[in-house]
């Protein structure tokens, strides 16, 4: 009686062990002249060297990230005291207003008179004399002692235009101020300044600015 074949390679009661499946070799070498295979995915594959040095960075110490910080302050440092010493960094600028009275003068449009006996504290940081449509304009800019603006105007335009210009259609007279026997007007002005005027019949002098009350009636009150 013929043997019966089983599966697995059983012929005549003999079992014979399974072969193995054909294993795909981990990293199989490509033919010569070919490009190597892409690693297979989910395969750990080595870090760069930019992994290291991303490590290394991180593991700086607050102690070298304050120096590294340090080096570039250092300079900016010197820079700026060098701007402030030596350069007159942040110090205004100041003017000669001699040239600006001597046009108004020799204009002849309106009486021109001059603060005198000011402080060393006052500086002058502008000035300009100007003709208008209805008449001429002098102004000097004034920095005063407290590092506050005053304005010194001198013109011959009509009041009621000068004035609104000057400080604005809200500027309101809020009594008398009595500065050397002339007839001086306490004004407010734009936001928080306030000014002094003086009407006269050919000209409108005005003190204007946000100096306190003490300094503006200083800069009035030297006028000659």
């Amino acid at each position: 009686m013929g043997g019966i074949a089983l599966p697995g390679g059983c012929e005549n009661g003999t079992v014979e062990p399974a072969q193995p499946a054909d294993r795909v070799p981990a990293d199989p070498t490509p033919p010569d002249g070919q490009p190597p295979l892409p690693p297979a995915a989910g395969r750990p594959t080595a870090a760069p060297d930019g992994g290291r040095v991303a490590k290394a960075r991180s593991e700086r110490s607050p102690k070298d990230m304050a120096l590294s910080l340090l080096v570039l302050l250092v300079p900016i440092a010197l820079l700026l005291a060098f701007y402030r010493g030596f350069l007159g960094g942040e110090q205004p600028t100041v003017v000669d207003a001699g040239p600006a009275y001597e046009q108004a003068r020799a204009a002849n449009a309106f009486p021109v008179t001059e603060p005198s006996g000011l402080g060393s504290g006052w500086r002058t940081v502008s000035a300009s004399f100007r003709t208008v449509d209805d008449g001429a304009n002098l102004r000097v800019g004034y920095l005063t002692p407290e590092g506050r603006g005053a304005q010194l105007v001198q013109s011959n335009v009509p009041p009621e235009r000068l004035l609104p210009a000057e400080l604005t259609a809200a500027g309101q007279p809020q009594g008398p101020a009595d500065l050397g026997g002339a007839s001086w007007q306490r004004y407010t002005g734009r936001g928080n300044e306030q000014a002094l005027v003086l009407l006269e019949p050919n000209r409108t002098v005005i003190v204007v600015g946000d100096a306190r009350d003490n300094e503006l009636r200083e800069l009035a009150g030297a006028l000659r």
